[in-house]
C-alpha cells in the first residue's frame, strides 16, 4: 500500500472490491481523536455525525481505549458456554442504569431489536396466551430498526425493503405520532408496540408531547409490552440518558446499542424486568459473542465515562444552544430545524436542491455530517463537544447555508 494510500486511490479501491450498499460522502478517515478526524492527506474535519451516535464519547476516549487494551491482554472471548468475570459486572451496571431487573446482551442494534421482537412474541404466547402463530406487534411508518429480513419486513422505506421478500408477517404499521391510529390497531392478538422515541433515520422526527405517554397508556390498558428503541437516541444523545425520559414513562423493554460500545466495539442489549425476559430459557436465544468479556469491559467504561464526565448534561445544555443558534440563521435554503439535545435535523427546502449538495460543501469546509432521505441534514456531534467547537461549526454552517 506504500505510495498508494491517498484518498482518491482508497475510494477507487473500495468501489472496485466492496459491495455498493452505502453511498459515503467523499472523504476518507484514517485517524481520529475526540471530535476530530483526519484524512490520509492530513486534513482535519470536525465530526458532526458520531458514526450515527455510536461515538457519543468522542473518538478513542482514553478511558475506553484503556479498558479495551487491558481486557484484551487478559481475556477476549469465552462464548456463553462458560461464565466470565466481566458479564456479571456489566449486567448489574446496565440493569441499575435502566431501572430493570435483567438485561440480555447482544452485539449489534439489529440483534437487540430482533431480541425484543422475540421477547414480545414469546411473552405474548406464554403470558398473554395469544393463539400460536398469531402474535402482532404495532410499528410505525418511516421507522428504522435495522436491516435483517424480519425488520425490513415492516419498513416503509422502499430502498430498504424492496426485493427482500417474502416478508415476515405479524406487524401492523401505523402513522408515527398518531395515537388514534395506534389505539385502533390493537387487536386481541397484539402483544406489543415497538417505537423510536425520536425517529433518527427518518430525519430526527420528534413526536408531539404526550405521544409516548399515550402509547404507554394504550399498552397498560390492553396488556401489551411497550418497547423503546433507544439504539440511536440513548446514552445522552437527546439530553437525557434515554429519550423516553423526556416524557417520564417507563417502557417495558429498552433496546440499546451504538454508544453502549463506546465507539470502539459492537455491544447491544435489551433490558426488561424478570417477568418479561424470564421467558427465555437455556437454548431459546443466544449469541456466541453476546456478553463477551471484551465488549462488557468496554461497555462498563463507556457507562462510567458518560456519567462521571456529565456528557448527558453537556448534551442537554449545548444541544439547546446549538439548536437556538441554528434557528437564528437567515437562509432561503432551510425549511425547518428540529431535534433534542445534540440530535438535530435540518430540513432543506425542495427549491434549494438535494441535501447532499450541502453536506459536500460542509465537508469542503471541514465539517462532516450526512444527509438522510435526500432533503435532511443530521447534526449529531460527540457529546464531549464544547461551545467553542459548536461556534466554529456554526460559522461553517452559516457560510454554506446562510442567505
Amino acid at each position: 500500500m506504500k505510495g498508494k494510500s491517498d484518498s482518491k486511490t482508497l475510494i477507487k479501491m473500495e468501489g472496485r472490491y466492496n459491495a455498493h450498499n452505502y453511498h459515503p460522502l467523499e472523504v476518507v478517515i484514517s485517524r481520529a481523536e475526540g471530535i476530530w478526524v483526519t484524512d490520509p492527506e492530513g486534513k482535519k474535519y470536525m465530526d458532526m455525525l458520531s458514526a450515527y451516535s455510536a461515538v457519543n464519547h468522542g473518538h478513542r476516549h482514553p478511558r475506553i481505549i484503556q479498558a479495551l487494551k487491558d481486557q484484551s491482554d487478559r481475556l477476549t472471548l469465552t462464548s456463553r458456554a462458560f461464565f466470565n468475570d466481566q458479564l456479571p459486572v456489566f449486567a448489574r451496571k446496565l440493569a441499575r442504569l435502566t431501572g430493570k431487573d435483567t438485561i440480555l446482551p447482544m452485539n449489534t442494534g439489529a440483534e437487540a431489536v430482533e431480541t425484543a421482537i422475540k421477547t414480545m412474541r414469546k411473552w405474548g404466547y406464554e403470558k398473554k396466551k395469544v393463539a400460536p402463530g398469531q402474535a402482532e406487534i404495532i410499528v410505525f411508518e418511516n421507522n428504522f430498526h435495522g436491516r435483517t429480513t424480519t425488520i425490513v419486513s415492516f419498513s416503509t422505506d422502499p430502498v430498504a425493503r424492496d426485493n427482500f421478500g417474502p416478508y415476515t408477517p405479524g406487524f401492523t404499521i401505523v402513522p408515527y405520532n398518531d395515537l388514534k391510529a395506534a389505539k385502533a390497531a390493537v387487536t386481541p392478538n397484539t402483544v406489543g408496540i415497538l417505537v423510536e422515541p425520536i425517529q433518527g433515520e427518518a430525519g430526527v422526527v420528534v413526536p408531539d408531547d404526550g405521544f409516548l405517554q399515550g402509547l404507554a397508556q394504550i399498552c397498560k390498558k390492553n396488556d401489551l409490552l411497550l418497547a423503546a428503541d433507544e439504539i440511536q437516541t440513548g446514552f445522552g444523545r437527546t439530553g437525557k440518558m434515554f429519550a423516553f425520559m423526556h416524557e417520564g414513562i417507563k417502557p417495558d423493554i429498552i433496546i440499546m446499542g451504538k454508544a453502549l460500545g463506546g465507539g470502539v466495539f459492537p455491544v447491544s442489549a435489551v433490558a426488561a424486568d424478570q417477568d418479561i425476559l424470564g421467558v427465555f430459557t437455556p437454548g431459546s436465544h443466544g449469541s456466541t459473542f453476546g456478553g463477551n468479556p471484551l465488549g462488557c469491559a468496554v461497555a462498563i467504561a463507556s457507562i462510567d465515562v458518560l456519567i462521571e464526565e456529565k456528557l448527558v448534561e453537556n448534551s442537554r445544555r449545548l444541544g439547546k444552544y446549538f439548536k437556538d443558534q441554528l434557528l437564528k440563521i437567515q437562509s432561503d435554503k432551510i425549511e425547518l430545524i428540529r431535534g433534542r439535545g445534540l440530535f438535530i435535523g435540518m430540513v432543506i427546502k425542495e427549491s434549494a436542491g438535494r441535501a447532499r449538495n450541502y453536506t459536500r460543501q460542509l465537508k469542503d469546509e471541514g465539517l462532516l455530517c450526512k444527509e438522510t432521505h435526500d432533503w435532511i441534514i443530521r447534526f449529531a456531534p460527540p457529546l464531549i463537544i464544547t461551545r467553542e467547537d459548536l461556534d466554529l461549526a456554526l460559522d461553517k454552517i452559516r457560510k454554506v447555508l446562510g442567505t
